[in-house]
């Protein structure tokens, strides 16, 4: 095949199916990535304990939001295929088969790995044949005094309908003998307001039992006079989107309060019940939930595992079975300077978390504390439980700032937390903004606008990911200080756009989605493909979290086939198959699993030996395009480039913790051969160290 064929149109409406990859399918192989770490010998056991926990964590998400998905699609008759040729019914019998691979690989590495290395550190979780008499009469005073007062067994008869069970808890399912009658069903929710994990009194190290554990061993004292003929634990997952008809919503924020309430009570998904569970059991929780078969997932263990990293992992004295701790590098000022100078003197870059997030925080508590400083926007999408950019912002308005923040209600998961943020700002003084109508705002920018002897300057930090100090220590992520006029004209009339009626002129550097962040990236893919074509210099090196946009994808492959490197760095789902002959031949993608997520959208473009080079806060999705408020913006100054070029050739070179993907589907690791281990995020700590 010549380098001058077409293979696809940029639109991406004839992409062969065979061509893509799953999306939900490519989002499982991430997971399995993340709970390889569980069993990487390189970490430290407490560090393998978390990844396992986090696989476990983000099944539940997959299943509350993807999978509940699929499930409203087949009740619509809905049977549009995606773009590798699956309806949703064909999705949740991939997905079905792949899980169920997936929790038994979990439970054989808590059950071989993980709890044999804690109990060699002398941690140990307790069943009841391993209890010494001493640690039993221990349990059943807590019992008596602790738990039995706070439960509340529930049976189901012809007087007592099926019970509401709530998204998430933990339960014991019973059987009840009756006579000559089939046996009767109850249930005990596992109280959420106590600990999980019980501490017991040992002389040699830690010994811990689980509280369902606790309960099931005193579960007659529940039903006296009754014979319980078996106890199990279980656990449903619910359907948690919010679908909203902004449309005919009055008020959006009362809207979502009221949709926060019935998360609680969505269709069930997925029901998890211990292994052992009598045959009796899960059909009964199988017929009252309206579960398909399939949906139910026998457990060899604990269900939910988040009880390791919620208690066993926050254990004191441990720090031994943990990573190092890692102090990052802090921002440098000369004597007498103030951000503001520094920010004056040339554009500047931090990268979290191997460079300190502090001087963002301190961005906003300055500019809340100057009187020079007129007015502070910025748009938040996810922020932490404490934060100081909170109470940063509230402090300005109440000093009398203009102070505007679009605060994103839609951010899932994040939408409780967010109400209560906004109201605080609000009885400060500030101006809230709650989302616009039909799109997420997903953009990370801050303007900062002060009266200075030269007039009124903007200061405008932009950033990959979202502001948020606690994330920050664990999610790699860029962010650029700039007072570059034409940016600072771009970041006033983006908050013009978003607070108010007025449409988004023509930007001079940054560019926007939905309107123009697409064609943006279709024409400099474009760029490449024709100056291939030509015999010039074109290459592409991107890093995203996912790329599953079919228009994309098509201008990747076109691009591929007319001779342009394309090397990608995806962290999670990838839905373009690289290494077809005369398609993908020239695409190469890999994913980059360890101690950080890798959280920063990073786009280099060779354009013929002229590179350009870009952050955003979107991905290659259509969501990031089509459905959200995003911004790319230009890194200019050649320091910073260069700092991001090294930054992605390290990152390229790692032989550690990089994943190589496959034509099928599948992903290996980076064959090392002889050489030396390389570990993009082990480099990059020792460098930001220094």
């Amino acid at each position: 095949m010549s380098q001058n064929d077409v293979i696809y149109p940029v639109s991406g409406a004839d992409l062969k199916i065979e061509h893509c990859i799953n999306r939900e399918l490519s989002w499982l192989e991430f997971n399995q990535r993340v709970l390889d770490e569980a069993v990487c010998p390189d970490n430290p056991i407490f560090e393998r304990m978390k990844f396992l926990s986090i696989a476990a964590s983000n099944l539940d998400e997959f299943f509350m939001i993807r999978v509940a998905s699929l499930w409203e699609q087949v009740d619509a008759d809905y049977d549009k295929k995606d773009i590798a040729g699956m309806n949703a019914r064909q999705q949740i019998a991939a997905i079905t088969a792949r899980v169920r691979v997936m929790v038994k690989r979990m439970y054989e590495i808590l059950r071989k790995e993980i709890l044999p290395t804690l109990e060699s550190e002398h941690i140990r979780v307790k069943s009841e044949k391993d209890l010494t008499n001493k640690q039993r009469e221990f349990l059943d005073r807590y019992f008596e005094e602790q738990v039995y007062p706070v439960l509340t067994p529930m049976a189901v008869d012809s007087r007592r309908p099926f019970p509401l069970i709530l998204n998430r808890s933990l339960n014991l399912g019973l059987l009840i003998e009756e006579d000559d009658e089939e046996p009767s069903f109850a249930t005990v929710q596992v109280p959420s307001g106590l600990d999980r994990v019980v501490r017991l009194p040992e002389d040699d190290g830690i010994s811990v039992m689980l509280l369902e554990q606790v309960i099931a061993r005193n579960i007659d004292k529940l039903f006296p006079g009754r014979r319980v003929l078996c106890c199990h634990a279980y656990r449903i997952t619910r359907n948690a989107d919010l679908s909203l008809d902004e449309d005919d919503a009055e008020d959006l924020l009362q809207e979502i309060e009221k949709r926060l309430r019935q998360r609680r009570w969505g269709f069930a998904v997925r029901l998890e019940i211990d292994y052992r569970a009598d045959a009796r059991l899960v059909k009964v929780l199988e017929d009252a939930l309206e579960l398909e078969v399939g949906d139910a997932y026998p457990i060899h263990g604990p269900i939910n595992l988040d009880f390791f990293m919620k208690h066993l992992y926050a254990l004191p004295g441990f720090e031994k079975l943990k990573y190092p701790p890692y102090n990052p590098g802090m921002l440098h000022l000369e004597e007498g300077e103030t951000l503001f100078d520094h920010i004056r003197s040339g554009d500047f870059m931090l990268y979290h978390p191997y460079e300190s997030f502090e001087p963002v925080v301190r961005f906003v508590r300055m500019a809340a504390r100057d009187p020079k400083v007129l007015a502070i926007k910025q748009t938040l999408y996810r922020v932490s439980g404490e934060s100081p950019i909170i109470a940063a912002l509230a402090e300005a308005a109440d000093a009398g700032k203009q102070v505007t923040v679009l605060l994103e209600l839609k951010a899932r998961f994040d939408e409780e937390n967010n109400i209560h943020w906004g109201r605080r700002l609000e009885r400060a003084g500030a101006h809230v903004i709650y989302g616009m109508a039909g799109l997420k705002t997903h953009s990370k920018i801050t303007l900062v606008v002060r009266s200075e002897p030269g007039g009124i300057r903007r200061y405008v930090h932009l950033a990959t990911g979202n502001y948020n100090d606690v994330t920050a220590k664990i999610y790699t992520d860029h962010g650029m200080f700039t007072c570059d006029e034409a940016i600072g004209s771009d970041a006033s009339a983006f908050f013009n756009m978003l607070t108010g009626f007025s449409e988004l002129p023509p930007l001079k550097k940054l560019v926007s989605a939905p309107r123009d962040l697409r064609g943006r990236f279709l024409t400099m893919i474009e760029r490449e493909t024709k100056n291939a074509r030509r015999g010039r210099k074109a290459e592409i090196f991107a890093k995203m979290n996912a790329l599953v946009d079919d228009g994309i994808i098509a201008a990747l492959y076109r691009a591929s086939a007319a001779g342009v490197r394309i090397k990608l760095i995806v962290r999670g789902i990838c839905c373009l198959r690289p290494g077809i002959p005369g398609v993908s031949e020239n695409i190469e993608v890999r994913s980059i699993v360890g101690r950080f997520l890798e959280h920063s959208r990073i786009y280099r473009f060779e354009n013929d030996g002229n590179s350009e080079i870009y952050l955003s806060s979107a991905d290659w999705m259509p969501r990031n395009l089509d459905r959200r408020v995003e911004l790319l913006f230009p890194v200019e100054r050649a320091e910073l480039r260069a700092s991001l070029e090294e930054t992605l050739k390290i990152q390229w070179a790692d032989n550690t913790k990089a994943w190589r993907l496959f034509q099928d589907g599948h992903y290996e690791h980076v064959p090392r051969g002889d050489q030396k281990p390389v570990g993009a995020q082990e480099t990059l700590m020792r460098k930001y160290r220094k």
